[in-house]
């Protein structure tokens, strides 16, 4: 082997050779030179090592955010941050801002307004809502809730979160001269556009007003399907809907209607060549994320089967996803019934991947075929006024619903144990 160039280091572990490098940067004001392995995180250098355990690590994958740091300014995961990547940054953890006006200010307002419970997201919520402060000082309700969406709590329901926030933003503190002091600052080791950049990106209308624009070609959205990409959801499931088999396979070729049915999916226009443009806007939890994409669809009608090849993001929060989804119709042995079975197979990235674990998004698409087979029943049998469409999908309730299931299913069986036998 190679001897180790300037600033590395070897050592053996359990029989194998471990290349270390020598990392210098600033964690709160205070130059560090630390030997690290190339896997180190930065979350496990500045707990492990450093001991600054108020950087907490819950998910370590980026989702939650209760990792958030500053790294040369600006809010970064460090729980997927690399230590020999921060080269010669400037580290701030929750531990930094002990002597921060904004910081101070909002502890106090986390406190005012009940913003926390357990503490646990706390440290995150605070660094991201400092951000906030800072970045976007005339910021509503809307925009706030869309700043924080990256970071998780399970105790509070966000809303004293968002009001400690407003409360800090209505104090109108000196806030230019604060932030004048971090605006011109060298690229972040995470990757980050350098602040300036954010700033000159466009304003964020609330949700709740505006939809994304459509793209003026399917090729700016997306390509279609998965390609070479290997998917993090598999899903096979299926639906009957109480209608004759020719009658719903008819219907399947009116993509408008079938669009129509399905929760938080609104058209762009009818479809051309095949391919169709839309939205798709879903709220889970704190997260509203609305997708702007397109499809491509093909039907084999010797088969009485299809496929829906597409993808979408949303602009706002980063998330992506791309999938396949195939299907088959067959018409049921008693009754005027049809089966409706489907292979659905997808790639979530961002924000909204967190979603994935297989028994929760089976469950949560199991729901949301449940919807679509009644509205497409109600459609179908003239009662096409039940079936609203183009508003949002709301998984919140659907996820709480799921959550009493599984609890009520882990209490059956002791249940059953304290039971009176006959």
């Amino acid at each position: 082997m190679s001897p180790a160039g300037d600033g590395d280091a070897a050592g053996v572990r359990a029989g194998h050779v471990v290349i270390r490098q020598h990392v210098r940067l600033t964690v709160n004001g205070r130059t560090i030179v630390e030997s690290v392995e190339p896997r180190t995180h930065l979350a496990d250098l500045l707990r492990d090592k450093l001991r600054l355990t108020g950087t907490h690590l819950r998910c370590e994958q980026g989702v939650c955010g209760a990792c958030t740091v500053l790294i040369d300014g600006q809010p970064a995961r460090s729980c997927i941050t690399y230590a020999s990547l921060c080269e010669r940054a400037s580290v701030v953890t929750i531990e930094g801002l002990e002597n921060d006006a904004v910081t101070a200010r909002l502890r106090r307002a986390f406190s005012l307004e009940h913003g926390l419970q357990c503490g646990f997201c706390t440290p995150g919520m605070l660094v991201t809502a400092r951000d906030i402060i800072m970045r976007i000082p005339d910021a509503d309700e809307a925009r706030i809730r869309l700043e924080l969406s990256g970071n998780l709590c399970r105790c509070t329901g966000y809303a004293g979160i968002v009001r400690a926030v407003q409360r800090v933003l209505a104090e109108k503190l000196e806030l230019a001269n604060l932030a004048g002091a971090e605006r011109e600052l060298p690229l972040a080791p995470v990757g980050s556009r350098p602040p300036q950049q954010k700033n000159a990106a466009r304003a964020i209308a609330p949700a709740s007003q505006q939809l994304p624009q459509p793209a003026d070609s399917v090729s700016e959205l997306t390509s279609f399907g998965l390609g070479s990409k290997k998917p993090n959801i598999t899903i096979v499931q299926s639906f009957e809907v109480g209608r004759p088999h020719e009658e719903v396979w008819r219907f399947f070729a009116d993509v408008e209607a079938v669009a129509s049915c399905l929760p938080g999916t609104r058209l762009n226009g009818p479809p051309l060549n095949n391919q169709v443009q839309g939205q798709f806007v879903v709220k889970l939890g704190p997260i509203l994320a609305s997708f702007t994409g397109a499809a491509k669809i093909e039907r084999n009608d010797e088969t009485y089967s299809g496929r829906i090849l597409g993808g979408g993001q949303d602009a706002n929060a980063g998330s992506r996803a791309r999938g396949e989804i195939e299907y088959r119709l067959s018409a049921r042995d008693s009754g005027p019934a049809t089966k409706v079975e489907l292979k659905i197979r997808a790639l979530t990235t961002g924000q909204l991947a967190q979603f994935g674990r297989s028994r929760v998004v089976e469950d949560l698409t199991k729901r949301i075929l449940e919807t679509f087979a009644a509205n497409v029943e109600a459609k179908l049998s003239d009662r096409g006024e039940e079936v609203v469409s183009g508003e949002p999908f709301y998984a919140g309730s659907l996820l709480r619903d799921l959550a009493k299931e599984r609890l009520s299913a882990l209490i059956e069986p002791i249940r059953r144990m304290f039971r009176p036998r006959d």
